[in-house]
């Protein structure tokens, strides 16, 4: 069910940036992490935007860029997400810290 739900995500931002006319919106990157406590998301960049859109839980979510001192930090909607060369990190809800990697 998450997989399908991911793909519709995806579909629709693809399908989004597609109508777009300027180039500057073309640059996107996708990635799909796995992590440890069982979580799959997608998080989709989209440049000029310094924002992270994710996609968990069968929920779309806005991250904003915070702050960080080492690697990337996003935050929004009870979601934080940290990439770092060394892997990344999410917390969502309630959940404790669990480690992610890139699938």
């Amino acid at each position: 069910m998450i997989q399908y739900k991911i793909k519709i995500f995806t579909a629709i931002v693809i399908g989004g940036v597609a109508a777009c006319a300027s180039p500057a919106f073309a640059q996107t990157t996708f990635q799909n992490y796995r992590c440890a406590d069982g979580a799959q998301f997608i998080v989709g960049f989209f440049k000029p935007d310094q924002r992270a859109h994710l996609q968990i839980d069968g929920r779309a979510v806005t991250l904003a860029k915070r702050l960080a001192l080492s690697g990337s930090r996003y935050s929004g909607g009870g979601v934080t997400l940290r990439i770092a060369k060394a892997g990344a990190t999410l917390k969502h809800g309630k959940r404790p810290v669990t480690s992610c990697e890139m699938i």
